[in-house]
């Protein structure tokens, strides 16, 4: 047993997210600039959707339904914020003038380096809140903060710092590009890690749902990435979840909100987002000032 897991729970994980990372890699239909492109997008993202509900399953059978409950609601947590992360994405490629061919290749490369610094980062967070209870208020009011933050800057994407912003990736060169994509995962791993840890303190729970929700990052890049601007109020649900997950975190001394409810919760909240984004969308989005968020 290690770290909430027995190793052949580590070893298999593992042993799926680097298979399907190769899968992913070199299929013919990761050629984006096909204009089937966004439809295979879809279809990967579908698979990967697939494959992480029969993790859960199975993870429900051989461990318990509680771990299989924290697990989706951790995946959902974290692939709901990574959603932000798609809009600093189109920036970055935006502004560097990326192909979408060289951009499938700079989120392979970013995404695989930030399943590395996740792991560092899901290491510490567990073992500061299992040696340092006290901790779990330091996150929560972060978790508050960062809430407040998505709501009052409207969108993540004036999150990219400003050296980032100032790189200019040498002709024929994918690694400033590469670096930008690591560096702002982390960025948002700092808000999304202490959230899901509010949801689970089992580190081999966090860590699987966090690389469960990034492995499918690149695909559904791809597959959103023309609908992206009508997500306009994306922000106000994601600081809303964030609030809640503040909120529980915080009263955990005192009141247990069951992971049926929280899972609930969460799914209301996005649900009622997307509906007025998507009724909102047909109308024209005025174009708005990048700002940095401090």
């Amino acid at each position: 047993m290690i770290a909430g897991a027995s190793w052949g729970w580590w070893i298999g994980f593992h042993c799926a997210v680097v298979t399907l990372l190769l899968v992913d890699a070199f299929l013919p239909a990761s050629r984006r600039e096909e204009p089937r492109g966004q439809k295979a997008a879809w279809i990967w993202t579908g698979v990967l959707v697939v494959c992480t509900a029969v993790f859960a399953i199975w993870m429900a059978v051989a461990q318990s339904h509680h771990n299989a409950l924290e697990f989706v609601a951790g995946y959902a947590i974290e692939t709901s914020l990574s959603v932000d992360n798609l809009f600093v994405f189109l920036v970055l490629f935006q502004g560097f003038r990326i192909s979408q061919k060289r951009q499938h290749t700079a989120l392979l490369w970013g995404i695989g380096g930030a399943i590395l610094l996740r792991a560092l980062f899901i290491a510490m967070g567990v073992t500061l809140i299992q040696r340092f209870d006290w901790i779990t208020w330091i996150f929560g009011v972060f978790l508050l903060y960062a809430a407040f933050r998505l709501v009052r800057g409207g969108s993540a994407r004036a999150a990219i710092p400003a050296w980032i912003q100032r790189l200019q990736p040498a002709k024929g060169s994918l690694l400033p590009v590469i670096l930008a994509v690591e560096v702002t995962d982390v960025l948002f791993a700092v808000d999304s890690i202490p959230a899901v840890l509010a949801i689970s303190r089992d580190p081999f729970v966090v860590y699987t749902s966090n690389i469960a929700a990034i492995l499918g990052l690149r695909s559904l890049y791809f597959a959103l990435a023309a609908l992206l601007d009508r997500l306009r109020y994306l922000h106000y649900g994601l600081g809303a979840m964030l609030a809640f997950v503040a909120f529980k975190m915080l009263a955990s001394h005192w009141l247990e909100v069951p992971i049926t409810i929280s899972l609930a919760i969460m799914g209301a909240i996005l649900a009622i987002c997307a509906v007025v984004s998507w009724i909102a969308g047909n109308k024209p989005i005025a174009p708005a000032d990048e700002t940095h968020i401090p």
